[in-house]
This record gives C-alpha cells, sequence and structure tokens, in this order.
C-alpha cells in the first residue's frame, strides 16, 4: 500500500549517525572505521595510508529519483537527526544501514517514533538481509534490493521511470601524510552507478545475494551511449575528467563499454576511468583497448589459484598485473584470507603469492559468512555460525564461524599479518601508483590517439610537481625503519625527475618535501595515539519549496531521552525463530 500522501509526502532519507570509528554500544567498532582506503586497503601503512570518506549513494540515488520534497541527511550526529526530526514535520523517514550498523538503525527507529510519530519508517540497504530484521526493528517497511523503484511506487509515481544520475564526488576530505589534500577545479573524481547486482554470484558476495543471487544484477544504463551521456552531464556539473564507475564486473559487459569508447573517440573526450573487473574480463579486451577507453586503474579480484571461484580460472594473474601497470593501469588487489582450503601450513605461501603480485593497492579480507550470502546459509545448515555480534561481522578482525583448520584468533594474525607483508616489501601506495604512472607516461607519450597523449600527460604534472615532494619525504622517513623500500622510492624520485625535466621535481622535493616530511611524523605520533577522522554531516534538500515547508514545526531542539542500547548479539535473535540459538 503506497503513502497517502503520495508526491506531497516530505521525505528524509538517512545514514546511522556516528561516530563510526569509536566503539560505542550501538554497533560502531574503532578497527572498521568509514573509511574504506583505511579500512580495507591501507590499514597497516602507518601515515602513508590514504584517507578519505565516500557519500552514501543509495540514499543519494533515491533523492534524485522521487519528486517528493526530499532531504538527505549524511554521516548525521545523533543530535542532528533529532533536530532534523523536530524541525520538520516528515511524512516518510528512510533509514539505510550495513549490516554491521543494525543497533544503530534500531535506536533511529525508536527516535523517530517518539519525535516524529506521524511518519513512517522505511529501513533499506544491507542490513535487511539479516534473518528476522522485521522483528528487531520497528519499521512500517523494510525494503530489500533496490530502493529507487520501491520509493517511487510507494508515493505513487512510475518505478520504470529512467534512472536520474545525482552529481556524486567520489571521495572527499582526502587525507594523506597528514595532510588534507585540496580539490581544485577539475581534479575531482565522480561515481557513476550503472547497474547493481552481479551476473557471477560467489557465494559469499553481499551485493549479488541482495540483488537477487548468481546472474541478477539491474542496469540503469544499458549501452555505451546512455553512459555517455550521464558522464558527459557529470563533467559539465563538477568538472571532472576522472569516473569511478560503480560496476562489480564492468568490463564484462563488452558491447557497452565499447559503446562508450565509440563515443568519447567522436567527442574528444580524455577521461580517465576506474572500474571492479575480474581478470577473464579484463582479457576480453587488448591493452590498447583498455588505453584507449581511458582504464587508469582496476580493482580486481585475486582469489587463491586453488580455490573454487572461477574468476581467475585459465589467468597467470601476475604476468596481467604486471602489463596492466606497464601500461599505466594501476592495480587495486582483492584477496581472501581463510578459504575453506586454507591452513595454517599452505595459508602464508598463499598470502606470500597475493604480496608477489605487487598491486599499486590490495586490500586483504576473511572469509566471512555474512548474513543474507549463500555462504551464510550454507555455513549456518552446517552448524558452524559462532555467537558474534553482528557488528562484528565485517571481515577485518576475526571469524564469525569455525574454520576448518584455523582458529579465531589465528585468522587475526593471517589478515594482519598479510597487510604487513605487503607493505613491507612492497612499500607505501603512494609511492606504488607514482611507478605505475611512470610507466604509462613512458609507453604512450607517443601514443597515435591524441586524447592518450593529453590523458598521460596531465598526470604527469601531478608527478612532477606534489608526488617528486612526497616522495622525498617518503624515502626519508622510511629509511631507518625499511631501507630497501626507501632506496626504491629514491631511484623512483629521480627517474621521475630524469624524464619530467629537473627543475619542477627538484623544486617540488626541496620545498614541498620538508613540509610533508614533517606532516608526516605528526601524523605518525597521531596514529600512535589512537587518533580517528570521522567525516562532516551534510545536509542536502530537493524539491523543497515553500509548499514543501507549510506545518512544519518550529525549529526548536527536542531531544530524545537516552535508553540503554539493547543487547546485540546473535542469542537475542534466536527468540525470534530465523535463527539457530547459539549462532
Amino acid at each position: 500500500m503506497g503513502h497517502p500522501k503520495g508526491s506531497r509526502a516530505r521525505v528524509l532519507l538517512s545514514s546511522v549517525f556516528g561516530p563510526y570509528a569509536q566503539d560505542d554500544e550501538f554497533g560502531s567498532r574503532g578497527i572498521n572505521p568509514m573509511e574504506l582506503y583505511h579500512n580495507q586497503v591501507t590499514r597497516a601503512q602507518g601515515p602513508f595510508s590514504l584517507r578519505m570518506f565516500h557519500r552514501s549513494w543509495g540514499i543519494m540515488m533515491i533523492q534524485h529519483n522521487i519528486s517528493a520534497p526530499c532531504t538527505v541527511l549524511d554521516f548525521p550526529t545523533r543530535e542532528a537527526f533529532e533536530r532534523e526530526l523536530t524541525a520538520h514535520a516528515y511524512d516518510v523517514v528512510g533509514l539505510s544501514s550495513i549490516i554491521v550498523n543494525v543497533g544503530k538503525v534500531r535506536e533511529m527507529c525508536r527516535i523517530a517514533r517518539l519525535l516524529a510519530p506521524q511518519a513512517k519508517i522505511v529501513v533499506g540497504g544491507h542490513v535487511t538481509a539479516i534473518p528476522g530484521i522485521e522483528s528487531m526493528i520497528d519499521a512500517d517497511h523494510i525494503v530489500k534490493g533496490d530502493g529507487i523503484s520501491w520509493m517511487r511506487g510507494y508515493l505513487g509515481e512510475d518505478a520504470a521511470a529512467p534512472i536520474t544520475h545525482p552529481p556524486i564526488v567520489s571521495g572527499f576530505d582526502t587525507r594523506v601524510m597528514g595532510m588534507k589534500i585540496p580539490r581544485p577545479k577539475g581534479s575531482v573524481a565522480a561515481t557513476i552507478i550503472p547497474s547493481v547486482g552481479c551476473p557471477l554470484g560467489c557465494n559469499f558476495c553481499t551485493t549479488s545475494a541482495f540483488f537477487g543471487g548468481k546472474g541478477k544484477f539491474l542496469n540503469f544504463y544499458d549501452d555505451g551511449d546512455e553512459l555517455f551521456e550521464v558522464m558527459e552531464t557529470m563533467a559539465r556539473t563538477l568538472h571532472c575528467h576522472s569516473y569511478f564507475v560503480m560496476d562489480e564486473n564492468f568490463l564484462l559487459h563488452r558491447k557497452r563499454a565499447m559503446g562508450l569508447l565509440k563515443r568519447m573517440e567522436a567527442a574528444g573526450k580524455a577521461w580517465e576511468i576506474y572500474v571492479f573487473s575480474s581478470a577473464n574480463a579484463i582479457r576480453k579486451y587488448t591493452m590498447d583497448e583498455l588505453v584507449r577507453l581511458g582504464v587508469s586503474w582496476i580493482w580486481m579480484g585475486l582469489e587463491s589459484p586453488k580455490s573454487q571461484y572461477k574468476k581467475l580460472s585459465g589467468a597467470d594473474t601476475r604476468e596481467l598485473v604486471a602489463e596492466l601497470q606497464r601500461n599505466g593501469v594501476r592495480v587495486m588487489g582483492s584477496t581472501i584470507v581463510g578459504l575453506e582450503h586454507h591452513t595454517p601450513m599452505n595459508i602464508e605461501e598463499e598470502i606470500e603469492y597475493a604480496v608477489s603480485h605487487n598491486t599499486d593497492f590490495h586490500q586483504f579480507m576473511l572469509y566471512t559468512p555474512i548474513p543474507g550470502t549463500e555462504l551464510y546459509a550454507q555455513v549456518k545448515e552446517e552448524g558452524r555460525l559462532l555467537d558474534t555480534n553482528l557488528a562484528d561481522i565485517h571481515g577485518q578482525a576475526r571469524f564469525n564461524f569455525t574454520h576448518p583448520a584455523i582458529s579465531g584468533d589465528d585468522s587475526k594474525r593471517f589478515l594482519d599479518g598479510a597487510f604487513q607483508r605487503d607493505f613491507e616489501r612492497n612499500g607505501p601506495s603512494l609511492a606504488r601508483i607514482c611507478r605505475t604512472t611512470l610507466e604509462g607516461w613512458k609507453r604512450h607519450r607517443a601514443h597515435p590517439d591524441e586524447r592518450v597523449r593529453r590523458r598521460f600527460t596531465h598526470e604527469l604534472q601531478t608527478l612532477r610537481t606534489a608526488y617528486c615532494g612526497l616522495l622525498w619525504a617518503m624515502e626519508r622517513h622510511l629509511k631507518n625503519e625499511n631501507p630497501l623500500v626507501a632506496g626504491e622510492i629514491r631511484e623512483l624520485r629521480k627517474e621521475i625527475i630524469s624524464e619530467c625535466g629537473p627543475v619542477a621535481g627538484t623544486l617540488s622535493a626541496l620545498l614541498f618535501g620538508p613540509i610533508a616530511l614533517a606532516a608526516t611524523r605528526r601524523e605518525a605520533k597521531r596514529l600512535a595515539r589512537g587518533v580517528t577522522y570521522e567525516p562532516p554531516t551534510i545536509l542536502e534538500r530537493r524539491n523543497w519549496d515553500a509548499a514543501s515547508t507549510a506545518g512544519t514545526r518550529p525549529a526548536k531542539f527536542r531531544s530524545a531521552p537516552a535508553v540503554p542500547a539493547l543487547p546485540m548479539g546473535p542469542g537475542e535473535y534466536a527468540a525470534y525463530g530465523d535463527l539457530a540459538a547459539g549462532e
């Protein structure tokens, strides 16, 4: 049944309240910060870790695809959420969350009932995959899967209307080596979401499970022409030329990718594109096609060759990674620690195999049965799920199931060791991307396609200015703790100066280098004290006019009384009959 006010309903869409990188009673964990790279990729790299935040794209997509007056409240404090509820008479309160934050969703539902009793509460996002979620939170509607079509239908709008893509800056509040990086006009990267779901459907994948399972995916933009128009609009709006394409396996859709290339060539676009793709999908293209398409960053799975997953079947991934890097394509490797065949005897060898790829970035995650996935159902049926708080099922701490050969304590030791080995062996990711960028420039500076030459020339500008100073600081900070890597960084910096000309590179090292070194040392001390970063609260209104605010309450703040958080262990959920006791 739809909302009685239809498109006249006032809608609030919110992510869960912070803090996010601090242990609290509602499920936040210091080990699981709201930072993709520092959480899962560069966490062992100390002051060299890449720090940034990413917006809650789902609620932004919904806001831009309904005609009702709608507010997005992203990364609110608890007080900001309460203040927004008391300042405006909302008819719909939508909450989006991942599974680990179910405690915060429950508390926000309670607050909304108290401060906005007239509102219907809608909960979406991966949190809805939890078995028995309907009994855990006080919501009117639980939305699993595509939230855009559901909200449109609920408000009496056309659920099948074309998707309007909001302008999304990919990352913000970026920090490296203790310094916040300014984003001048033309230097931002935009996020593009051409589809949701995944055609491959690995049994551990929450994205695949959330949108229907193996082979189920929803295309927002079916061909290269549609995708080009969205990117062109984004370029005009955000003045960007780089795009992070949030598609689980973008290169698998060759017809769409080649259609996009055709339009880019016709329009003379020298765009940079960052994609997710499997090794087998990459092999559907020549290196020249990838370079002309502007692919400059690929996130690819590097699971063990002995695993059951077929994404790597027949692929020599070490040679593939090296070939991509020789062509200026930065590679993010992703490796699962603790697969079913891993043992204390073979896991070190497999971690070594992953590290030997020398990717620009490397993500390590524990093999984790997450509620809603095929793997979770399988492990549950086998009686191997452990009594684990949902807030701790995120793949960055320890197993939430009984592994055939590896204990929970050892799972954390092997995971931490994988991050540390990659950093000690291959050095800071910031230096690695400099190396790959230089390789691309050397190979393609005389490319017959003027767009390609223009793209690599633009990338070279950053190398010859800021990065020479950063490399100088890295070298000196690491010279005592890792002299081998420090020496490699020194040789890289010298090669950049040789290729780019001595003036700019030398000036960057002499003028910017000492500043970067001092900032790096300050950052190392802050990290040692346990300092964390939190994203700022962002409030955006759309279709919000005088008619939308008629009847709103005075903007005075009324706080919900605090109550103790309810326990969030699986033992509580067993009473609802959806989860077995002792999970």
